[in-house]
């Protein structure tokens, strides 16, 4: 029997006819899971979807862009850091607009992500507890999807269109 592919122009690489896809123990789970994306797809969702605090984000996909803003910004103040008195001020104000450019999206994608764990994105504001709230938040947006929040958080199609 052979696997059924993803549609060519699908930017999840979601198969047809699976729509309920499986867990980590190969069991199929209920609800509409997100599909699990690469590092260049969840680059390119993060952009396309600067703005959307509605729908639901993978794990994979929420991951992957937070090591890709964690590592513009080490990169960004390495640089700063190597050219000195010279160019640190310079490099400094580009990092600082790096971090105020993301900042919509990563709070759009962090919002998806805890809807897609089957919470309000209100819970974003946890990290406003020094350490513990960091901590908390960091755990919710690791946990698993939750099956049935695709019934309160999806309006029928991805947050991103191709």
């Amino acid at each position: 029997m052979s696997t059924p592919q993803p549609p060519a122009g699908d930017p999840y690489g979601q198969v047809p006819g699976d729509p309920y896809g499986q867990n980590s123990f190969g069991q199929t789970q209920g609800g509409r899971p997100r599909p699990s994306v690469n590092f260049s797809q969840a680059i390119q969702l993060f952009f396309k979807n600067y703005a959307v605090f509605n729908g639901r984000a993978s794990r994979s996909e929420f991951w992957w862009v937070m090591l890709f803003t964690w590592l513009v910004n080490v990169v960004l103040n390495g640089i700063g850091r190597a050219a000195g008195d010279s160019g640190s001020t310079a490099l400094m104000s580009l990092s600082g607009l790096w971090s105020l450019a993301i900042l919509v999206p990563s709070l759009a994608i962090a919002w998806r992500r805890l809807h897609d764990t089957g919470r309000s994105g209100g819970w974003f504001f946890i990290n406003f507890i020094p350490f513990v709230g960091t901590i908390i938040f960091i755990v919710l947006t690791a946990s698993p999807s939750n099956p049935a929040a695709w019934q309160q958080y999806d309006n029928g199609k991805l947050p991103a269109e191709s």
